[in-house]
């Protein structure tokens, strides 16, 4: 019976050896080393490309490269940094590797390939981590500016706060509105008052007619033009503020839709860069066992 349960165990010198490994197959040392080299990498490219585009950029007009151009070529510097690191710390891993002994090839391809990915993996969670935490610092930076020049109207503005939340001053306004405007009003009131109607007009999407006769009348007070030239100041003006509006929107959308597609190119880039340390480190691998 003895002798049965042994025969799945291979025979070495006469004497039956365990088939599992006492010893992990990952080479942690190897494989930080590799993220460290990927990861001190990109921030060697990532800064000389910072400092190429700020010589390139320039803030006299007809001068240096656009903001499109350096936009491109940013992404493309990023991709480029993103595959070259991804290349290095895979190389390097695969090379450092201690060597198997007495394992198949299609087992140390693998397990190359295997401590390429760990190692891209790694040196992105480290670069996100620095970025994240520059980002934060100057954030926090921003932050506190930001009280400290508020600090002196903190109360003023917690005061006030919940009244100006719930009511408007167009609402207001319309309270005290009469069927013509007051001539006793001063031309800062009128004005105060017309831009709120028009800021009111923009965000239900256009000016009541109520309001827009009533700000025609306010303008045949101050100006003296007929009512119609009046009104017709108010439809160009309700017209040129519906335009900037749309214009604002497309460019929203356009932002919208640029930052999708970076997003997209910079997950397959990623995923470009995790196959180039893949594959470095299995030719790294190749060439440790070529040179023994």
């Amino acid at each position: 019976m003895e002798t049965l349960m042994n025969l799945d165990r291979p025979v070495v010198g006469g004497a039956n050896v365990a088939n599992e490994s006492s010893k992990s197959a990952v080479s942690w040392p190897a494989i930080i080393v590799g993220a460290v080299v990927a990861t001190s990498a990109s921030l060697l490219l990532l800064a000389l490309g910072s400092g190429l585009g700020l010589i390139a950029a320039s803030p006299w007009r007809g001068s240096g490269a656009s903001a499109g151009t350096i936009t491109t070529l940013g992404a493309i510097w990023f991709i480029a940094v993103q595959w070259i690191a991804s290349g290095f710390g895979g190389y390097l891993t695969g090379r450092l590797r201690t060597k198997w002994v007495g394992t198949h090839d299609h087992e140390v391809f693998f397990r190359d390939t295997a401590h390429g990915f760990v190692t891209w993996a790694l040196a992105t969670v480290v670069l996100a981590l620095l970025i994240a935490a520059a980002a934060s610092s100057a954030l926090g930076t921003g932050v506190q500016a930001g009280a400290a020049l508020g600090s002196g109207t903190a109360a003023q503005g917690a005061a006030n706060a919940v009244p100006h939340a719930v009511v408007s001053a167009y609402d207001v306004d319309t309270l005290f509105r009469s069927s013509q405007p007051d001539p006793g009003e001063s031309a800062a009131d009128s004005r105060a008052q017309a831009m709120r109607i028009l800021a009111k007009g923009l965000t239900t999407g256009d000016v009541a007619a109520a309001d827009r006769a009533y700000v025609a009348q306010m303008i045949v007070a101050r100006t003296g033009i007929a009512q119609p030239d009046a009104e017709r100041r108010v439809d160009d003006a309700v017209a040129q503020l519906n335009a900037a509006e749309a214009k604002a929107r497309q460019a929203t959308d356009a932002a919208r839709k640029a930052a999708a597609t970076a997003s997209i190119l910079i997950a397959l880039s990623m995923l470009i860069g995790a196959f180039i340390a893949c594959a470095a480190a299995a030719l790294g691998g190749q060439e440790r066992d070529l040179h023994p």
